[in-house]
């Protein structure tokens, strides 16, 4: 198994290199690929800010990784929660943190859009300290 890093993920699903594109591809098919959720999480943003994805676009291409029957991912139910909140609207940073905080019970965060926005897609208390 080999894990990758961001620009990885980025050549692959952009091609904007075409010699690294052509290589990524190769490897994802060729091995057994581990996705670490900080990968993940920087893809996003990456591929939002610099690429100009729609985060819709980036929940779905990188929903489609981890589906591949050779990819892991680190905490592959929490990831495919927060992949589903940010396509449903949710900043992906932020499924990723309530999805990973599920175990604690409550979230606190003075972020009054995303305890707003909380209450629709995860099913952990969310409070303002």
């Amino acid at each position: 198994m080999i894990a990758v890093d961001t620009n990885v993920i980025v050549r692959l699903l952009t091609g904007d290199d075409a010699r690294q594109a052509k290589r990524a591809q190769a490897l994802f098919l060729q091995e057994s690929v581990y996705l670490p959720k900080t990968v993940m999480l920087e893809a996003d943003w990456v591929l939002r800010r610099l690429y100009g994805f729609s985060a819709h676009d980036v929940a779905e291409a990188l929903s489609g990784l981890i589906a591949l029957p050779n990819v892991r991912c680190e905490d592959v139910a929490v990831m495919v929660d927060a992949l589903e909140w940010a396509r449903k609207g949710l900043d992906f940073a932020d499924a990723l943190h309530l999805s990973s905080s599920r175990m604690a019970g409550k979230f606190a965060t003075f972020d009054v859009r995303l305890a707003r926005q909380a209450k629709k897609f995860a099913d952990i208390e969310v409070i303002s300290p």
